[in-house]
């Protein structure tokens, strides 16, 4: 059964620094792309970032050169390095993984697995 469990959401001032995790069972997980997606009340669910099998990353347009994604197969977990936080990036904070091939980057609707998410408040 797959499983993708979030945590280090939480409450952090304008301009502040958070790290998310997320770690993965159920499925072999080095075989599979991995990304993190946001979602705010009254929003599509939106990429912020992902990360593919052999560790390619791809940005959202509106996290670029602040976030940064990274993967332990290791420790089968993906980490998001959030930096220079803003109002705006205040949502439920959800792990997908997909299994797809043959394309780079994906799309929101390639991911088939998801986690119940973390929340991100940035406010002052």
């Amino acid at each position: 059964q797959v499983q993708l469990v979030e945590s280090g959401g939480g409450s952090v001032q304008p301009g502040g620094s958070l790290r998310l995790s997320c770690t993965a069972s159920g499925f072999t997980f080095s075989r599979f792309n991995m990304g993190w997606f946001r979602q705010a009340p009254e929003n599509e669910r939106e990429e912020v970032a992902t990360i593919s099998l052999v560790g390619i990353p791809h940005y959202g347009a509106a996290v670029k050169g602040r976030f940064t994604i990274s993967r332990d197969n290791g420790k089968n977990t993906i980490y998001l390095q959030m930096n220079s936080l803003r109002p705006e990036d205040t949502a439920m904070y959800y792990c997908a993984a997909s299994d797809r091939r043959g394309r780079w980057p994906l799309v929101k609707e390639d991911f088939g697995y998801w986690g119940q998410g973390t929340q991100v408040t940035v406010s002052s």
